[in-house]
């Protein structure tokens, strides 16, 4: 990775993936639009052809009428009164502590520019929150046949819970769902990297700051890289709003998209919305201690620290077909046209997803 440009610093302003357009010529209008095609198959006569990407699997297509969530298999129970899932996450998490520690001292682990740690990561970190992707939420993934094989994708999910545990959920079920176990690079906003212990740990799992040039950077090197173009308008809204999208931005992801020639991969995330059912916020508070909001809840602040445990709601996690950015030409990233189509369209394939996975679904937190 030797002559990579140094990523932006922190004093820059980030969030360009959810605010920016980028570059000058904005207004040009020259860019060529490409005509619809077959249409994309999770949502109705939106008319963009999926992207010529190769998939895990031949039979990835999800048609309207058969999302996956009707097969989910039998009910889980969360584990409110049993210790099993408790048991096997932290056996779990002190087998991969110990192996972690023993390649540690041999040195054979590498981290890359952006400091992500796949060593960390795959003996330390999943281990200790997959019990609660498996045991507490009992996370269901359809569509995990729509991830390319090889190559950079765009993920492009709904954002919701209060904290972004999301984004947590959505890399492991990447990871655990795909054959050859690739890892999901999140681009995070820079609350995430103020303190030093958590923006530590972020960096060590694969995020990295929301910014236009680390982005194309992780595109262009293959990898698989996720957003949240909500951002706290979407983890910040109120319960009454729940599943209700917020606005993407002015659609800069959409031109890290276009300039790379990855495709978007819309991901539909219905469960979230549960964990934390946000009934007020508290703005002068929130004010007073520098965050975005300052959630209340049902159990929030009320019962302090036991009121931060998240409700077990159930999980249903889908990957959609990838919509093509290739068949663009050269100026289209810069043209505001293009970008608030494309951006629109990605926001209404996820919602009309979002509006029948809701159709189907059990109970919230015994479905």
């Amino acid at each position: 990775m030797s002559g990579r440009r140094s990523p932006d610093p922190r004093t820059a302003k980030v969030i360009q993936l959810y605010s920016s357009l980028g570059g000058d010529s904005a207004s040009s209008g020259t860019a060529r639009r490409p005509q619809p095609a077959e249409g994309h198959p999770n949502t109705d006569g939106f008319g963009r052809r999926p992207a010529a990407v190769t998939p895990i699997s031949d039979d990835a297509r999800i048609h309207n009428e058969a999302l996956g969530v009707e097969h989910v298999g039998p009910s889980r129970p969360s584990p409110l009164l049993s210790l099993n899932g408790l048991r096997e996450g932290v056996a779990d998490a002190l087998t991969g502590t110990a192996g972690y520690l023993r390649e540690r001292l041999a040195g054979e682990y590498e981290v890359d520019d952006f400091g992500f740690d796949r060593h960390f990561t795959e003996n330390v970190w999943f281990p200790a929150i997959r019990p609660v992707y498996d045991k507490w939420f009992r996370v269901e993934v359809t569509g995990a046949e729509n991830l390319p094989e090889t190559g950079g994708a765009l993920l492009v999910a709904n954002h919701a819970g209060t904290i972004p545990i999301d984004a947590l959920m959505t890399s492991i079920a990447v990871h655990d769902n795909h054959p050859s176990g690739r890892y999901l690079r999140l681009l995070a906003a820079d609350m995430a990297f103020d303190s030093p212990v958590l923006g530590e740990v972020a960096r060590r799992i694969g995020a990295t700051l929301a910014c236009s040039s680390d982005a194309e950077y992780l595109l262009r090197a293959g990898e698989l890289t996720a957003v949240w173009p909500e951002g706290y308008k979407g983890i910040g809204k109120l319960y009454k709003d729940r599943y209700k999208l917020q606005r993407f931005g002015r659609g800069g992801f959409v031109t890290t998209a276009i300039r790379t020639g990855a495709p978007i991969i819309p991901v539909s995330i219905v469960g979230s919305e549960e964990i934390y059912p946000m009934l007020g916020d508290l703005k002068p508070v929130a004010k007073v201690l520098g965050l975005p909001y300052f959630p209340v809840t049902p159990l929030f602040p009320w019962l302090g620290p036991l009121g931060a445990i998240p409700l077990p709601s159930k999980w249903h996690i889908h990957f959609g077909k990838p919509i093509a950015t290739d068949s663009y030409d050269e100026n289209a990233a810069d043209d505001p046209l293009v970008v608030f189509d494309l951006t629109d369209h990605v926001r209404e394939e996820i919602q009309q997803t979002l509006f029948r996975m809701l159709s189907r679904r059990g109970g919230v937190y015994l479905g």
